[in-house]
């Protein structure tokens, strides 16, 4: 049976707020958020069904010039999840009225489509209405965009616009997921978004971009905890002891918040073990960024 279904692709700059409008849209938390960019690394795909429509979200890594391989692949998730939708939202928040973000060349390629296009301007809450007001009327003459909608995916402002519009423009197609799917991800993979959140969370400067969470086990057990076994991968020696702490103190901090957001998460209690292993230079290895599951589009 046809009803209105299709794909979403939330697309912007990095710290845009782009899961947090996923988050939003949702009605609960999927992508990992942070006060830090590039937070997202992979595509995140979300579900909305109703009766007489179903919408799937593509939460994407932030846009941004790659300066190694990891940020190739990347890149490679922000145009294949764009080459894969039927509606673009272009986020951008109030402090970037600068023109010059669309010569950009991906969002440039982003941008020259036949998908419809809406751009998202957030965080309104942190301006006044007369500016908020001059960024959109200049958008709206720009005509790269079909529609313009300011929100606050904090607060949670506009957002009902954004479904609004999104449902006016999806086309009428089969449902493609189950109506009980919330994602295509299994657990374990949020369970390492979780951990990595943590990191994000808890730890300074160039720390978070260097590591990878990876789910080495993961156990449901009968009359006691789920176990679940998680390495921390760093780039170099050096950054172990950062990790780790003064007698082991941060990571036992990391372990304990950690767990506590993955609980709720599996809504059940578990226990966790977190290890850090070393792989040298791995955001610039292709075999490495494979088997941590960050493939390039064209394999």
């Amino acid at each position: 049976m046809c009803v209105k279904a299709g794909f979403v692709s939330i697309v912007g700059k990095p710290n845009a707020g782009k899961s947090t409008l996923l988050n939003a849209l949702l009605g609960q938390k999927l992508s990992i958020i942070s006060n830090k960019p590039q937070t997202t690394r992979k595509r995140i795909l979300g579900i909305i069904s109703e009766p007489d429509h179903q919408v799937v979200f593509y939460d994407t890594p932030g846009i941004l010039n790659p300066e190694y391989l990891l940020q190739e692949r990347m890149l490679d998730y922000i145009l294949y999840s764009a080459k894969d939708s039927d509606i673009l939202l272009f986020m951008i928040d109030i402090t970037e009225d600068d023109a010059r973000i669309f010569e950009n060349e991906t969002i440039k390629n982003l941008l020259n489509n036949d998908l419809k296009k809406i751009l998202i301007i957030n965080k309104i809450d942190i301006s006044n209405d007369i500016r908020v007001q001059n960024l959109i009327d200049v958008n709206k003459k720009n005509s790269l965009f079909d529609d313009v909608i300011a929100i606050s995916a904090t607060a949670g402002f506009n957002i009902n616009s954004v479904m609004e519009k999104i449902l006016e423009y999806l086309p009428e197609h089969p449902k493609y997921y189950p109506d009980d799917q919330l994602t295509d991800e299994n657990e374990r993979f949020y369970v390492s978004e979780i951990i990595r959140e943590k990191i994000f969370e808890m730890y300074r400067d160039e720390i978070p971009y260097s590591t990878e969470v990876v789910i080495e086990e993961f156990k449901e057990r009968e009359n006691a905890k789920d176990y679940i076994s998680a390495s921390i991968i760093i780039e170099r020696d050096s950054q172990k002891p950062i990790i780790i702490g003064n007698k082991g103190e941060s990571i036992k901090k990391l372990g304990r918040k950690s767990r506590e957001e993955i609980e709720k998460f599996l809504e059940r209690e578990v226990y966790l073990e977190l290890f850090v292993k070393v792989k040298e230079k791995w955001r610039s290895n292709p075999y490495q960024l494979k088997n941590f599951g960050y493939i390039p589009n064209n394999d």
